[in-house]
Formats: structure tokens, sequence, C-alpha cells
């Protein structure tokens, strides 16, 4: 099923994208997306929807991030082994996965534009899939890692390159900007995929119509369940957290000049049995 987050006349709230509408889990059961994986709840939400009749069209919402209030968003980084080699420095394959934090606020939703701050010029795109946990754990084995997941969405990871150098040790600057990365447009539910679909599969970015990234989960050098059992031997990973697993190559900072993103681009990223995330670009409004 596709669980939204909504907005619709100033009012937020949650439920599932059926073929003949939004079924307004909402109404129907209070909470948000976000609580009824930290309760537990997202069994019953499947059911309900089942058998609901839809409440409103999409075209009468505003989508928003799918989960509104995540505890974490832990991102993945030079995950794909050609993204390795992308960088050109001789190094070797990583033994370990590199992380870095972004905050809730750093991204926006679906068809919602992405903000060009007056501090640079270098806003880049990452197309990425995210993993939504929905059952919490701590050393989490690898055999067991699938359970965890509450399902999967897509990420935008934008990037402002030339802030993410700033620092020696650290990248955190140039990717937490205010709006200038993006998730959604919907989380799909675990139980949409096998274990052989978490392992290859495919994600593409376009710029402009023009494909720009393509590549499967097959080249990820640290696979799903992998990065869950490694994050969760210091995290205590919690219902409604966000993962982002990393982005294939192509990103505008490899092309020879760069090619950075600018107002009126507008970039696409779909994911094999997700869907596709749709954003433009804009200036910063200040």
């Amino acid at each position: 099923m596709r669980f939204i987050s909504f907005k619709k006349a100033d009012e937020v709230s949650w439920g599932v994208l059926k073929e003949d509408g939004i079924v307004d889990l909402g109404q129907k059961l209070g909470g948000s997306l976000f609580s009824a994986l930290r309760e537990g709840c997202l069994e019953e939400a499947k059911s309900l929807a089942a058998v609901a009749s839809s409440d409103c069209a999409l075209s009468d919402v505003e989508l928003l991030q799918p989960v509104l209030t995540p505890e974490k968003i832990a991102c993945i980084g030079v995950n794909y082994a050609n993204r390795n080699a992308e960088y050109k420095d001789g190094s070797k394959q990583p033994k370990f996965p590199s992380l870095f934090m972004r905050t809730s606020d750093s991204f926006t939703a679906h068809s919602q534009p992405l903000w060009r701050p007056p501090e640079s010029d270098q806003l880049d795109y990452e197309g990425e899939i995210v993993i939504i946990i929905g059952k919490a754990g701590r050393r989490i084995a690898e055999e067991d890692a699938y359970e965890h997941i509450a399902g999967l969405s897509i990420m935008n990871e934008g990037t402002l390159r030339d802030w993410v150098r700033h620092a020696k040790f650290n990248v955190t600057q140039g990717k937490n900007f205010i709006n200038s990365g993006s998730i959604g447009p919907w989380m799909v539910s675990a139980d949409e995929f096998t274990p052989e679909q978490y392992e290859d599969m495919r994600v593409r970015t376009w710029v402009n119509g023009e494909l720009r990234q393509d590549d499967t989960t097959a080249s990820m050098m640290f696979p799903f369940k992998y990065i869950i059992s490694y994050l969760s031997k210091f995290y205590h990973l919690k219902p409604g957290d966000v993962i982002a697993t990393g982005t294939p190559n192509g990103a505008g900072a490899r092309f020879d000049p760069p090619r950075y993103l600018v107002p009126g681009d507008e970039i696409k990223v779909e994911v094999e049995g997700v869907g596709t995330l749709v954003n433009g670009v804009i200036d910063e409004p200040l």
C-alpha cells in the first residue's frame, strides 16, 4: 500500500492512496503515519484502508513528506561501487559505511521546489532509495534486518557541494540547508517487496528529461540488510526512523565542468516498485 501524509484545507492528515483516491486514516484513526508506526498500528491501518471507500482525490490535497517527525534521518554516503570509483582518488572499497545525519527541515515534499540558498550556486541532486523503519531494534542480525522495514520511499538528497568541504571531518553543513532535498511522494509498505527486489532494485534520476543516474541496489557495497544491522549497533533504531541508502554515480559534481542545479530545473527520481519523486528548483525566498 502507498501511505501518504498530506494537507487538505490547512488540515494535516495521513492515509492510503488507492486507485480511486485517498482513504483518510487521520479522520478514521487519528494520529499520523509516524504515530501509527511508533504504536505498531500499521497492520490495522492496512486492514481498514483495504475495505474503506476513498474520502477525497489526490488532486484535492498537497502531499507532505511521508513521515513528518522522524527521530533520525541517517544517510549513507558513497555506497555504490562505481560511485566510489567516480571519486578517482585511488581509494579501495571501504570496510564500513560512511554516515551523516540530516534534519527534517532540510527536506521538502513531492512537487515542491528545492531551494538554492544565496550562500552557494552548487546545489546538486542525489537520487536515493529510502528505508523507513517499522520495528525497533538494537544489534539486529543481518538475516533479521528485513523484518524491521516498514516500507520504502524516495529521496533527492540535495547537497551544496562547496559547503560539504567547509570542514575537515564532516559534510553536515552542505547536507542541511533548508529545503535543499526532498522525500516522497509516499511510503510503499514492505509487503509489496521481496528480499530479491531489495537486493536488485533500480534507481534512476533525470534532470530536465536527461537521464543522469541509473543503477541498481545490486551495485551497493553495503546492502539494505547490512546497513540496518550496522546502524543498529550504535543506534536504537525505532519505528519512523528514516535511512537514505546512498546514490549512484552521475551527480552533477562529477561532470566536467560540473552541472549544478539552477532555478527552473526539474528533477525526477524513480525507484522501481515505489514511484517517482519530482521537484523543481527556485532560489530560496528571502
